[in-house]
């Protein structure tokens, strides 16, 4: 029996520390929602905006799949396994704490916001070797998915983590349907609407709107507006 579940972005818990703005669609840090916590695998969605030249100082992970998609502007990625490097609007960037390890990120800009989204995946291999990798993707193509994010053992064009997941974002054009349908029966799918509005099985999402999809192999889209929208195909 298939299962629709709404997270409208007015019902993320939010957290304004001047410098940092974020709207958390499960719980994280101070925001604590019970009814909240995860979708199968997926941890964490933040949707975060960075203030100029500042950014998280060195801190640790493990054991946990971590995807970043920056929205707009750039962001400064150190860490501890010898990576320096900047991601761009256009680019993802995935990191593997696996056993251990401590990155920073900055806003690379002195002069201009960053907004990102961060995602953690539950990881289905513990204490790996940490690993990091970033690709830059093709976003200006229409009205198809284009996959960021797949299994380490499966994955060619996309970028591979320890999970059997996919990540494909769409961008998609006003009166364009688009039908996704999932990797694997045991997966379950959750949308989330980057920018424009769409329609999925009769509910209208916004900007930074959600649905959790159980219980269904595919599902369609319709762009009411032009718009990006990000689909997660995940254990």
């Amino acid at each position: 029996m298939s299962q629709l579940t709404f997270f409208p972005a007015s019902s993320r818990g939010f957290a304004d520390h001047g410098w940092l703005k974020s709207a958390h669609t499960f719980s994280f840090a101070s925001y604590h929602n019970p009814e909240r916590i995860h979708f199968g695998v997926l941890r964490v969605i933040n949707d975060d905006e960075v203030a100029p030249g500042m950014g998280f100082g060195a801190h640790p992970h493990d054991n946990m799949e971590i995807i970043t998609i920056p929205l707009e502007g750039a962001l400064a990625h150190q860490d501890s396994i010898g990576h320096k490097s900047i991601i761009t609007t256009g680019e993802v960037q995935v990191m593997s704490a696996g056993s251990g390890i401590t990155h920073s990120e900055f806003n690379a800009s002195k002069e201009e916001w960053v907004k990102l989204f961060q995602i953690w995946i539950i990881t289905k291999t513990k204490n790996v070797t940490p690993r990091y990798d970033q690709k830059k993707f093709d976003f200006s193509v229409k009205d198809q998915w284009i996959p960021i994010v797949q299994s380490i053992d499966t994955a060619t064009e996309a970028l591979g983590i320890h999970q059997d997941v996919q990540f494909c974002i769409g961008n998609l054009s006003q009166g364009t349907s688009l039908t996704y349908t999932k990797i694997s029966s045991k997966n379950n799918m959750f949308v989330m609407v980057i920018d424009g509005s769409v329609e999925v099985e009769d509910q209208v999402l916004g900007l930074r709107d959600g649905i959790g999809i159980s219980g269904r192999d595919d599902i369609k889209i319709l762009a009411k507006t032009d718009c990006r929208v990000l689909v997660m195909d995940i254990p």
